[in-house]
């Protein structure tokens, strides 16, 4: 099977990891990284992302290792839409958060639309945090939570248990 899935994994964390895993588990993978134009549109909250060269050096990195586990090939292309790659033809399957399933529909959408076949949705459930919330790079990048969900101290040095006394 072909399986495609896009983002801008800024910075990756557990819950990317899910879809990573996931993904390889059902045959060879096409990841859409958004590019440095559409990034930003992509985000619900105003924060930096970081350029798409380095994103994609990191992304490669985490790909391979699931690769050489499940035995699989992955490429890496450049998302300019939201819709993207999963609207061309080639793809079986599109792994997504519950956060982007209407997403996946409107992908589906277009590639009817296309005269393509829709996609097979894989909904991946979301990782939580050490305190029950999603982890998100969002998260992350405000110093919340680590990138596998574990509270981070304060700017005082107190963990996560000593700030809720």
């Amino acid at each position: 099977m072909d399986v495609v899935l896009g983002g801008t994994f800024d910075p990756v964390h557990d819950g990317h990891r899910a879809l990573f895993e996931r993904a390889f588990e059902l045959g060879d993978v096409t990841v859409g990284l958004t590019n440095d134009d559409l990034a930003p549109k992509t985000r619900s909250v105003d924060r930096d992302v970081r350029p798409f060269d380095e994103r994609k050096a990191d992304l490669g990195s985490e790909l391979r290792a699931f690769a050489e586990e499940y035995g699989r090939e992955f490429e890496i292309r450049e998302l300019t839409e939201p819709t993207g790659i999963a609207t061309e033809p080639g793809f079986d399957v599109l792994v997504v958060s519950p956060e982007t399933r209407d997403g996946a529909e409107a992908v589906n959408r277009v590639r009817v639309e296309k005269g393509l076949a829709p996609l097979d949705i894989e909904v991946v459930p979301p990782r939580y945090a050490e305190d029950g919330d999603v982890i998100s790079s969002t998260r992350i990048i405000a110093g919340e939570i680590d990138e596998h969900g574990n509270l981070t101290p304060d700017s005082n040095g107190r963990s996560p248990v000593q700030r809720s006394e």
